[in-house]
């Protein structure tokens, strides 16, 4: 197949290795972001993302560029829009970004082009939302221009499933948008699975990620009974993980982060309340995973209590910001939270993150893995990074409370577990 030129609006976690792995398989990329940072750092070859190294992207370099400009995207064969899909303060979908970048793509939008959504959202969307706009140009889905939903599946700092290896569900508005879609991720995907259509699709990332909140959730109350019981809930994982079937190792911890997880359930329950029908199941998972933080905190209170320590004036150091060990992305990260409650109950809070160098919101900075250490009351692992020597961490400091169960192979009297 000849080489195509895919413009990709959002050069995020998910637009850019997308755009690298067009550009690695011989196609022009024209990626597009409303950041100027973002587009000087890749026209310069510098990635902002540990997943892409800049070697990757100077190597791209006369396939890839970067621009602020729609008018770039004419001429496109294809079209991908990767934008953040948030949430509101009061936990709705906020879909600006995604209706901002579709009325610009609409200003330019040609015949014979493929539109592909990738953002995370309720099912309907793309069919009610994204097709009206697009249809201002003049232009028909489905007729003029083919239209399409494929759910990301981009786990940052992840290698062993990759762009090419994890299989791309697609799903068009018609029969020939879907196979227009489909040719178009064979050219970067092994494997690619067609759906009825965008609604099946945009559920399907859904589904994937609720049921990852809903067991998560499970996992994360059993850990406070256990906590009132007295019992290891890492002892009682353990065990049930030795059952070779009927059985899905989740793991407890500080709370959900990343693009995904803590906004899906809240997606979903925002298309099932306009239809009359309640996602009680699926909103209290969310609810639960959204108090794991306060509960954690309240560990942290408790443990400096059995010591004979108020948490007002405590130097607490907590180790790892980021949602997940090995990146830097902190959307959403329930550490976030942690450090706010914690600060906001007199706690002295400095963090340590070999990832994120500093949180302007918080006005903190990474500090030094020792000068953290010295002089803490208490030490808090929220992100297990694997550059963290967790073992000298308990050797070498008063108190430790693990929330992520890295020091379950020390015997330590100083440690106290989720």
């Amino acid at each position: 197949m000849a080489a195509r030129k895919v413009g990709i609006i959002g050069l995020g976690y998910v637009g850019l290795p997308l755009g690298v792995a067009f550009a690695d398989a011989g196609h022009e990329v024209i990626g597009l972001d409303a950041d100027t940072r973002k587009i000087e750092s890749l026209n310069r070859s510098r990635s902002y993302i540990e997943d892409v190294p800049s070697e990757q992207l100077a190597a791209l370099a006369d396939r890839l560029r970067a621009t602020g400009s729609y008018e770039a995207l004419r001429g496109c064969d294809a079209i991908v829009i990767c934008v953040p899909t948030p949430l509101t303060s009061s936990r709705e979908p906020d879909l600006t970004h995604l209706v901002d970048s579709t009325t610009s793509l609409a200003g330019v939008l040609e015949k014979g082009q493929l539109v592909v959504l990738e953002s995370t959202t309720y099912p309907g969307t793309t069919r009610e939302r994204v097709k009206p706009i697009l249809e201002e140009s003049g232009l028909a889905a489905g007729r003029d221009f083919h239209l399409a939903f494929s759910p990301e599946r981009i786990d940052p700092g992840r290698t062993d499933f990759t762009v090419r290896t994890t299989p791309k569900v697609v799903g068009g508005l018609t029969d020939e948008c879907t196979e227009a879609a489909a040719a178009l991720y064979g050219e970067i995907c092994d494997e690619v699975v067609r759906v009825s259509g965008p609604e099946p699709a945009e559920l399907t990332k859904l589904l994937e990620n609720i049921f990852r909140s809903v067991n998560i959730a499970l996992v994360n109350e059993l850990s406070m009974l256990c906590d009132r019981l007295g019992i290891d809930i890492w002892e009682v994982i353990d065990a049930a993980s030795t059952k070779p079937f009927g059985f899905m190792r989740f793991e407890p911890g500080p709370g959900m982060g990343g693009h995904c997880l803590p906004v899906d359930p809240f997606y979903l329950a925002y298309k099932a309340r306009e239809q009359d029908f309640f996602t009680e199941f699926i909103e209290l998972a969310g609810k639960i995973n959204q108090n794991q933080p306060h509960f954690c905190v309240e560990r942290i209170v408790d443990a400096l209590n059995d010591v004979s320590k108020p948490v007002r004036g405590s130097k607490i150091l907590v180790l790892g910001v980021s949602y997940k060990a090995g990146v830097g992305d902190i959307r959403e990260s329930p550490a976030l939270k942690i450090i706010k409650l914690l600060a906001e109950r007199g706690a002295e809070v400095v963090y340590h993150d070999p990832h994120v160098p500093a949180l302007p919101e918080l006005e903190l900075e990474s500090v030094d893995l020792d000068e953290g250490m010295r002089d803490a009351d208490l030490v808090s692992i929220v992100t297990a990074h694997p550059e963290v020597d967790h073992e000298r961490v308990v050797a070498e400091t008063p108190l430790v409370l693990d929330f992520r169960g890295v020091t379950r192979g020390q015997s330590a009297q100083n440690v106290v577990r989720l």
